[in-house]
């Protein structure tokens, strides 16, 4: 493991986040983890910041609910078939990290694990989280993503980042 500022490697993680990671949570003694291809990494409140959207009917909503924590894995390997299952089975019914293969790594601070693999690594507290609103959302963006779900908006999570490291 190799600690890294984390905005060191923001155009890497940009361009692994347009493949896919995993937004990993825990609450009430169960792991899941989540396929995200959009989120944030930026600076907010003084403080080191990666973003998440998660619908409300994602079983991660409600464990973010719970545990306002998460983790961020951005494999610098081969996971699209892992991806591709996170990304289509529901935690609530499914254990993916199980269904995967995926050991865990202990958050260094946060209590929510990773995913063990080599990865652009994020430990994130929630610092702020806020309800999308249908009327406040761009015309064609609303069309694009929300008209077969038109009232399965997201939350935005921003977490501040706690750790930031390389995983091997």
């Amino acid at each position: 493991m190799k600690e890294i500022t984390f905005d060191e490697h923001a155009k890497e993680v940009l361009q692994i986040l347009q493949k896919g990671a995993f937004l990993t949570t825990h609450a009430d003694g169960k792991t899941n983890t989540m396929t995200i291809g959009w989120g944030y990494l930026g600076y907010s409140w003084r403080k080191p910041v990666f973003g998440v959207m998660v619908r409300h009917n994602r079983y991660t909503h409600q464990l973010l609910d719970k545990n306002p924590q998460f983790t961020i894995t951005l494999p610098k390997e081969d996971l699209s078939k892992e991806l591709a299952f996170c990304g289509t089975k529901c935690g609530a019914d499914t254990d993916k990290i199980a269904a995967c293969g995926f050991s865990l790594l202990p958050g260094q601070s946060v209590s929510v694990p990773l995913i063990a693999c080599k990865a652009i690594q994020y430990e994130c507290k929630v610092l702020c989280k806020t309800e999308m609103q249908a009327p406040l959302l761009d015309g064609a963006v609303r069309e694009q993503w929300y008209e077969k779900m038109p009232n399965d908006y997201h939350t935005f999570y921003f977490g501040e980042i706690t750790a930031s490291y390389i995983t091997d």
